[in-house]
């Protein structure tokens, strides 16, 4: 049965009329046209569809909207702030750690949380990091390297 349920997403609020049991994924892209987000295979394996809920990376395909109350969650569209990427995104741009671009805001979803909680990641952890994401082109050393770069730039931004 649908109810109204209350969302929090790229610092608005939104209401939508779901059951709680739908993938926040569908209401993302559907309802609210946020398709920065994608679907991938539907089974939280491949990382497509990564959002941030809380500041934490999560396969937006696997979590019911019940889940996501009461958490802010940011999606591909929410990190650029006045015009200005990210710096996790103005990285992938720079390093052309992209091709078809499918799996890109899932990778760089999951490098946001990554810096996030370890700033300065070594190249294994930021492997480890992305190991549930998949570029289907295989530009992963480009990629690892914009992680890399990002890491730089926010560690110049913190001095």
């Amino acid at each position: 049965m649908a109810t109204g349920i209350e969302l929090e997403i790229n610092g608005k609020g939104y209401l939508v009329n779901y059951p709680p049991d739908t993938p926040l994924l569908y209401v993302l892209r559907d309802e609210l046209g946020l398709t920065g987000t994608k679907y991938g295979c539907g089974e939280g394996m491949c990382g497509a569809c990564t959002v941030l809920i809380g500041g934490t990376a999560r396969r937006s395909c696997q979590i019911p909207l019940g889940a996501a109350l009461s958490k802010p969650i940011t999606t591909i569209e929410g990190l650029e702030k006045n015009g200005v990427l990210d710096p996790v995104q103005q990285a992938f741009l720079d390093a052309g750690a992209f091709q078809c671009a499918y799996c890109t805001s899932g990778m760089i979803m999951s490098s946001v949380s990554l810096l996030e909680a370890n700033p300065h990641p070594t190249t294994a952890q930021i492997v480890q990091s992305l190991q549930g994401n998949i570029c289907r082109c295989g530009t992963y050393t480009r990629i690892i390297k914009a992680v890399q770069r990002a890491a730089e730039t926010l560690k110049g931004r913190s001095k």
